[in-house]
C-alpha cells in the first residue's frame, strides 16, 4: 500500500475528485478485495501530526475577516489548493485553501463569526510528521478570477426552474448570460428580473423590480347598479409590537465608514453641467446589435469611460494621486476608471484597468465580466484595487445630480445622472428632441482648481456630444 501513496497524491493534486472516508479516518476505494484497508487506516494514525491551521495575512491592512461559508466538515479529508472556506473583509471576499493533505479535525469559527489574522482557523491531521515549522494558508481571489473571460463565465452550467426558463424564453434571455443567486448557482426569477433592468450604466441594483398590477379599462363593461351609500367600515390603528434590533457593521459596511470618513476630509469642489447625448443615442442603437452578435451588451459606460480616458490624457492631474500629509503628488500612467456598483454586499467601485490601451468594445467586455461578478458577490481584490479616477452612475437608479465623495487616494469622480429627453433648440433654432443626460463632478480643491476641472468636463462632454472626433484622438 505504502508504494501507490506517491501515485494518489498525485492525483488528489490534479484535482481528481476527492476520497470519501467511510470511517473516523480515511479509506480508499478499492474494489479488489484482496487489498488489505486496515493496514493504510493504522499507518495515518501512528504517523501523522496535528497542525493549526492559521490565517496569514491577506494585504491591504487587513487584520480581521468574517468567514461566510465552510467548504468542509470536521473529519472531512482535504488536499493541498483544497477551498476550506471563504471569508470577507472589508475589502472582498476570498477563499482559503489548504497547504497540507489530511483530515480536518477541528473548525475553530462559527459562520459569521470574526476571525483575526494570525488565529486558527482549523486544525488539520497530516498524513505524516511534517519536518520544520508549518507552513502558513494559502489565500486566493474567488472561484472565477480577475483575468476569467465572460465566456468562460457563459460556459458554465446553467441551472434554472423551468418557469425561470420560460420567463427567460418570452424575454429573449440566454440563461447562459444570467448569473445565478440561488443555491449552487441556480437562477431564480429575480435574477431574470434583474438581468432586464440593467440596460444601461455600472450601477446594478439589486432589488427586485416589482411589476405593476395592469389597469383594465371599464370602457366595455356593463354600468352597474348604484348602491346606497355606506359609510366606510372603521380600520383598527395597528398595533406595534416589533422591538429595536442592533447588529454589528458587516466588512463592507466598515469599509466604507473607514473610507467616508477619511474623505471627508479632503476639501471638495462641485462641478455641474449638461451633456447631449443625440448623436451617441443614435451610435449606440446602430452598435448594439452588432455587439450582441459578438457575445457582449454594450451600454453607454464604455462611451463615457473612454470619453474619460481620452480627457485624462489632456488633463493628467486629474488620474493622480496625493499622500496622506498631501506633500507629494504621482500621476499615474495608467487609467484605473473605477465604476461604482450597486452589489448584493452593498457599494463596490471594481475598475477596469489601463483603459487608455483599450478599445470601447474591450471596455464592454471588461464592464460585462465586472457586472456579472458584482451581481454573484464574486469580486476579487485585485478587481477593487489600483483604481485612479472614477464614475458612479446614478442615473440607472433614476437620479438627476449628485454630490459624489472622492474615493482617496484619487483626487477626481464624476456621478452621470439618467438620460431624459428634453426640448432644445438647435443650431437654426428649431425645436427639437434631445437626450441630456446631467454630469456632477466632485475634485480635490487642495490641487485641482475649477478651471481645469471645467477644461476637462468641457472636453470629455465634446467627446461624447460627437462621437466621431473619438476616432481622431484613439490610440
Amino acid at each position: 500500500m505504502a508504494a501507490m501513496t506517491p501515485v494518489w497524491r498525485i492525483l488528489r493534486r490534479l484535482h481528481f475528485p476527492r476520497l470519501q472516508a467511510l470511517g473516523p479516518a480515511p479509506v480508499v476505494h478499492i474494489s479488489t478485495p484482496s487489498i488489505h484497508r486496515r493496514g493504510f487506516r493504522s499507518s495515518h494514525v501512528t504517523s501523522g501530526q496535528v497542525l493549526q491551521f492559521k490565517l496569514s495575512d491577506i494585504g491591504e491592512g487587513i487584520m480581521e475577516v468574517t468567514v461566510k461559508e465552510w467548504y468542509v466538515k470536521e473529519g472531512d479529508r482535504v488536499s493541498q489548493f483544497d477551498s476550506i472556506c471563504e471569508v470577507q473583509s472589508d475589502k472582498a471576499s476570498v477563499t482559503i485553501t489548504s497547504r497540507y493533505d489530511g483530515v480536518v479535525r477541528k473548525l475553530y469559527y462559527d459562520v459569521d463569526a470574526i476571525a483575526y489574522v494570525g488565529s486558527p482557523l482549523v486544525d488539520i491531521e497530516t498524513d505524516k510528521a511534517l519536518e520544520g515549522a508549518p507552513e502558513e494558508d494559502v489565500v486566493e481571489t474567488p472561484a472565477i478570477s480577475h483575468k476569467q473571460s465572460l465566456q468562460e463565465i457563459k460556459d458554465q452550467k446553467t441551472q434554472a426552474t423551468p418557469a425561470v426558463r420560460r420567463l427567460a424564453m418570452e424575454n429573449n434571455i440566454k440563461l447562459s448570460e444570467v448569473v445565478g443567486t440561488g443555491k449552487d448557482g441556480r437562477i431564480l426569477k429575480e435574477d431574470i428580473i434583474s438581468f432586464l433592468a440593467k440596460q444601461t450604466g455600472a450601477i446594478l441594483p439589486y432589488e427586485v423590480l416589482e411589476i405593476p398590477t395592469p389597469v383594465i379599462s371599464t370602457a366595455d363593461t356593463p354600468p352597474k347598479e348604484k348602491t346606497p351609500f355606506m359609510a366606510p367600515p372603521e380600520i383598527p390603528r395597528p398595533i406595534l409590537s416589533g422591538k429595536d434590533r442592533t447588529e454589528p457593521l458587516n466588512g463592507f459596511q466598515k469599509a466604507m465608514v473607514k473610507t467616508m470618513t477619511t474623505a471627508l476630509k479632503i476639501p471638495h469642489f462641485g462641478y455641474c453641467d449638461e451633456v447631449d447625448l443625440t448623436q451617441l443615442v443614435r451610435l449606440r442603437s446602430e452598435l448594439k446589435d452588432l455587439a450582441v452578435s459578438r457575445g457582449v451588451r454594450l451600454s453607454y459606460m464604455p462611451f463615457f469611460i473612454k470619453a474619460a480616458s481620452l480627457g485624462l490624457l489632456q488633463f493628467p492631474v486629474l488620474n493622480a494621486s496625493v499622500d496622506e500629509g498631501c506633500q507629494n503628488i504621482t500621476f499615474k500612467a495608467s487609467h484605473n476608471i473605477g465604476l461604482a456598483m450597486d452589489t448584493p454586499q452593498g457599494l463596490l467601485v471594481p475598475n477596469v484597468k489601463s483603459v487608455n490601451a483599450l478599445s470601447v468594445f474591450d471596455i464592454a467586455v471588461e464592464l460585462n465580466r465586472l457586472q456579472a461578478l458584482g451581481s454573484a458577490g464574486q469580486l476579487g481584490t485585485a478587481d477593487l484595487t489600483g483604481g485612479t479616477f472614477t464614475l458612479s452612475n446614478i442615473g440607472s437608479i433614476g437620479g438627476t445630480y449628485a454630490k459624489p465623495v472622492i474615493l482617496p487616494p484619487e483626487v477626481a469622480i464624476g456621478a452621470l445622472g439618467k438620460i431624459q429627453v428634453l426640448p432644445r433648440f438647435n443650431s437654426r433654432d428649431e425645436l427639437v428632441k434631445a437626450y441630456i443626460m446631467n454630469v456632477s463632478w466632485s475634485a480635490d480643491h487642495r490641487v485641482i482648481d475649477g478651471a481645469t476641472m471645467s477644461r476637462f468636463s468641457n472636453l470629455w462632454q465634446s467627446y461624447l456630444e460627437n462621437p466621431a472626433a473619438m476616432v481622431l484622438d484613439l490610440k
